[in-house]
């Protein structure tokens, strides 16, 4: 249920704000990997959501199209999964209290990325005190993710769709004539690297009018390269995935 209000939070602050947003990523400053040793990255299941936009405005879930697109953004990280100076592996969810513990953690990112996309890269909404830096945690707890998953950072993902009934679209083009606006869809994401030692975030970027069908291969592939754009030591894929 938390997850539930937090990914509807998400969706609904990011299209309002889509208009001021300046910013899209931010990482901490003089952050590197280190030279002497290679870390693991841990990328945990993405958070995938897909649904329909109703013409009265309601995000209704669609199971069916969630399977789908969280399948092909998987496959589609494990294609991107050249960091340099990283090993990345893909843990699956644990089960039991560690699976509580990291489900946890999930939703406290959740919130998290939500203070930072206010705080830091929205325009007008900065606190004093986040300006400058990026300093943000989720608190040394995370040590205990580092341990069960075997690795130094973790990869979170969120992506949120919900595509336009016909309906919808046919209020939009009404809308239009009228000279009201009416948002034909949702479609938002973020990711953050996370150090588990720490609980320091260390690289964030967010968009709330990401690109990309991600019901299909194609629209997949551009939902993950924007998703990791920016990323500290990616090596962009040269080929694309069938």
């Amino acid at each position: 249920m938390i997850s539930r209000f937090i990914a509807a939070f998400a969706a609904a602050f990011l299209m309002s704000s889509a208009a001021v947003a300046q910013e899209r990523s931010a990482v901490r400053e003089g952050f590197a990997f280190p030279t002497d040793r290679q870390v693991t990255i841990a990328v945990f299941r993405p958070d995938v959501h897909v649904g329909t936009l109703t013409t009265g405005g309601v995000d209704e879930p669609n199971a069916d199209w969630t399977a789908t697109a969280r399948g092909l953004i998987a496959e589609q990280m494990k294609a991107n999964d050249k960091i340099s100076g990283a090993k990345v592996i893909f843990p699956e969810d644990p089960e039991g209290e560690d699976g509580a513990y990291l489900a946890e953690y999930r939703a406290l990112f959740s919130a998290v990325a939500q203070s930072i996309q206010v705080h830091k890269l929205f325009v007008g909404q900065r606190l004093p005190t986040k300006k400058k830096d990026f300093d943000w945690t989720l608190g040394d707890g995370t040590a205990r993710i580092g341990k069960m998953a075997g690795a130094d950072y973790a990869l979170f993902f969120f992506t949120h769709d919900a595509y336009g009934s016909s309906g919808r679209k046919t209020a939009q083009i009404f809308g239009a004539m009228f000279g009201v606006a009416i948002a034909p869809g949702i479609h938002v994401g973020y990711a953050g690297l996370v150090d588990l030692k720490t609980g320091d975030v260390i690289w964030f970027n967010a968009d709330p009018q990401m690109g990309g069908d991600v019901r299909t291969p194609e629209g997949a592939t551009k939902r993950v390269g924007q998703l990791l754009a920016g990323l500290p030591g990616r090596t962009v894929p040269v080929v694309a995935a069938k």
